[in-house]
């Protein structure tokens, strides 16, 4: 929706699903994960401590600080 250019902002798409703002922030933040943390998270392949609240939590853009992060320095 935003890539399209439907919503300008946010705002505007926390707005449109009447939801707040806040919440849309961090589920976007989502998109920058990296692929294999991804792919990990849909195999079930991630650590049972690992959940959704982790992943909400603001996280490093560079995908080997992400690794750390979440996984410890054990997958890198």
């Amino acid at each position: 929706m935003m890539e399209k250019g439907r919503y300008g902002t946010i705002d505007e798409l926390a707005a449109t699903e009447k939801i707040n703002s806040s919440c849309v922030s961090r589920v976007l933040r989502l998109t920058l994960l990296a692929p294999d943390i991804v792919e990990a998270i849909l195999d079930g392949q991630v650590p049972p401590a690992l959940g959704l609240p982790q992943l909400l939590e603001p996280l490093p853009l560079r995908w080997v600080e992400q690794r750390l992060v979440l996984y410890g320095g054990g997958k890198t």
